[in-house]
Formats: structure tokens, sequence, C-alpha cells
């Protein structure tokens, strides 16, 4: 199953916020807001917004961090990444909690309650660094109260995967859009078989990370994931999994005189 992109001139509401992307390369949503309707967003996104509109960073006090920016209604407001892509909508129910990737946030209605968690998917090396393949925090999102609406950006094409108990898939750690709370990560390693090479040499170097997605929940994968990433000299009781691939059998073909 697909997750649809969001055409050009396509309009959302969530109460009485209402909402229009435009464009298809470098989309924009802007936003019409109602006194009392707010929404949140990072700086950086700010494309443009009315004289009538107010803007606020939120305090500590009141469990936002500072590293967000809020826009208060009356008025209109235009939010976009300044990277092409796509916009996915993420319509939340109440108490529904889902993660997001770094970077793939754009904006969120004032019901949304968020905070960044530490990523518990992460390996160690031999020189003690640790590495965060998912990235070292992830932004775990909730609606209070009602409804609320949520939008990413994807930079490319979004795909869902609805995952029964147990069933589980592996994804290349930037592809990961997001994805339901009730979905389990870990980390699995594969190790190459390299010609000529001691066998030990071959166990410790890794050439492809993978993150282990499992059920129950839905994922949505982005597939723009850039360059695979290689690990470094891990420490094998840092993550979940791994798969060592062996020589490739051969074969000999004997031609008939």
């Amino acid at each position: 199953m697909r997750q649809p992109m969001i055409p050009s001139m396509t309009r959302l509401s969530c109460g009485t916020i209402r909402c229009q992307i435009n464009g298809t390369y470098v989309p924009v949503a802007e936003f019409e807001l109602a006194a009392g309707d707010w929404i949140y967003f990072s700086p950086k996104v700010l494309l443009w917004i009315d004289p009538a509109t107010t803007l606020t960073i939120p305090q500590p006090a009141r469990g936002r961090s500072t590293g967000m920016m809020e826009a208060h209604g009356p008025g209109h407001i235009g939010v976009a990444e300044n990277r092409a892509g796509e916009v996915i909508a993420l319509p939340l129910r109440r108490a529904q909690p889902v993660c997001v990737h770094p970077g793939r946030f754009l904006c969120a209605t004032g019901n949304v309650k968020y905070r960044w968690r530490p990523s518990e998917v992460s390996y160690s090396t031999m020189a003690a660094e640790r590495e965060y393949p998912a990235g070292r925090y992830l932004l775990n999102l909730t609606a209070a109260g009602r409804q609320g609406l949520v939008l990413l950006h994807a930079s490319g094409d979004a795909f869902t995967r609805d995952l029964a108990d147990s069933e589980s898939v592996l994804v290349s750690p930037a592809s990961l859009l997001y994805w339901e709370d009730t979905v389990d990560l870990s980390l699995h390693l594969e190790f190459p078989y390299v010609p000529g090479q001691h066998a030990r040499r071959v166990f410790w170097r890794s050439s492809r990370i993978w993150l282990r997605v499992c059920g129950p929940g839905r994922v949505v994968i982005d597939s723009a994931c850039g360059q695979a990433e290689d690990a470094r000299t891990a420490d094998r009781e840092s993550f979940a999994s791994w798969q060592r691939w062996d020589a490739p059998a051969t074969t000999t073909t004997t031609r008939a005189e």
C-alpha cells in the first residue's frame, strides 16, 4: 500500500484550521488560522506570514522545546522545506503516538504534543564511540484532546507497510519516515565475503547497516534514502542481529565433446 502524496491545491482541515498545499517540486503548506488556532514548526521552514499572525517562542515551562516556533491566529502563514519532495499528511487520533525520523517533520497543529526521545538503536565501536544510524533522538508525537494534524516532508515517494504481530522488514535507516509507537526497532548488520582476506577480518567488517522494524503497527518508508551507510568495527554485544555471508558456491561445467 503506497502512502499517497498530496497533490498541489489540495485542501485539508483540522477543526477550524484550514490548510492548502501549493506546488509540486518544493510544495508549500499554507494555513488559514482562526482566532485561538495555532500551529508550530521549526523556524527554518517559515516562508511567509500575515502581519496579523503572532509568532511566539514557547517557554520551557509549557513543556515545549525552544527549538520550535508557534504561529497564533487569526491570519495566514506558509511553511516549506528548502528541498524538493512532497508533503505527507498524518492525521492523529486522540492519544495515538507516532515516531518521526529527524528532518522529516514540517509542522503540526497546536494540540499535538511532542517530545524528543533518545534513540535505542545504536552500536558501539572498538574505539568506544557510539553510533546512531537512525539519529540520536527521535520525535515522538501524540494528539491531545481531539484529532490533530501533522505534516511531514518526504524526499521521495513514501510507501506504507502494515506489519502484523512479529512480522518484520529490514529498512535502510535513512529511509524511515514515521512509524507507530507499537513498532519495535532494532539493529541488523551484514558482513560480506571478501576474497583473499582472513575470516576473522571479514567477520569484523560490516558492509551494510539495516533497521529491523518489527510489528505490529504501521511503518512508512521514504524512497530517497541517500547513500547506504557502512558500519565501523562494531562491538557484537551492541546490536540485535547479524549475518555473515559465506563464499559463493562454485560449479564446474564440463562441455561434451
